[in-house]
């Protein structure tokens, strides 16, 4: 286990109470009662508030379901993960030891939640403003190109509009199979046209596989 120090030099927060970013850290199967899930629902809440006025004020043109676009391609799991182990929070858990030896150290899930526990532990000991800082650093950090151009990449949708506008075809996304241990279950799937394979992908849900293969589409017919 690393020193606490060292997070708090990554998170440029150094806590005063140590107690509450141990709270932070500890994930349920360790000590339940002492878990960080409450702390995780009030970071959630922070977050979902902060992310939401930085997007306001920073696209003061954009409509309302744009914003809600980006607020959900940058509050979300995988987004918050992504900080998370810029942070090497992993390294930093307290968890059981079956939970670490079932890759509890790298799952997106956990790594999420523990983010969003230390945003609230951050707001409960130096308040919303404090917390808003952290939380910015840290997104603009991992996320330095904030725009619908870099993180709303909906490909399937771009590669139907073109299908059904040049072909009258939309798209099929057929899983091959589903591979790997629960904790990191792998799908295969194979996008195809008028029955014939276009691409194929894998992923670590059906849904960014179908995306991955249809960015791989876009890619070939230089569409991107």
């Amino acid at each position: 286990m690393k020193k606490l120090e060292l997070l708090e030099k990554n998170l440029h927060y150094e806590f005063k109470d140590k107690t509450l970013l141990t709270h932070a850290l500890t994930h349920k199967s360790f000590k339940k009662p002492y878990s960080n899930e409450r702390l995780e629902f009030l970071g959630d809440a922070v977050l979902d508030l902060v992310v939401g006025e930085y997007l306001f004020h920073k696209f003061k043109h954009d409509a309302e379901g744009d914003l809600s676009k980006l607020r959900a391609a940058l509050v979300n799991e995988k987004s918050f993960a992504k900080i998370a182990l810029d942070l090497n929070l992993g390294d930093f858990l307290f968890m059981s030891l079956a939970e670490e030896n079932n890759g509890g150290r790298a799952k997106p899930s956990i790594l999420s939640d523990a983010l969003e526990a230390i945003i609230g532990a951050i707001h409960l000991e130096s308040g919303f403003e404090k917390a808003k800082q952290i939380a910015l650093y840290l997104v603009e950090k991992n996320y330095p190109h904030i725009d619908a151009k870099n993180l709303i990449k909906d490909y399937k949708t771009k590669l139907q509009e073109i299908t059904q506008g040049s072909m009258g075809q939309t798209p099929e996304y057929e899983t091959l199979r589903a591979f790997g241990p629960d904790h990191q279950k792998q799908f295969e799937i194979a996008l195809k046209l008028e029955g014939k394979e276009i691409a194929r992908a894998i992923a670590n849900s059906k849904k960014e596989a179908q995306q991955m293969a249809a960015k791989i589409t876009l890619e070939k017919w230089g569409k991107i």
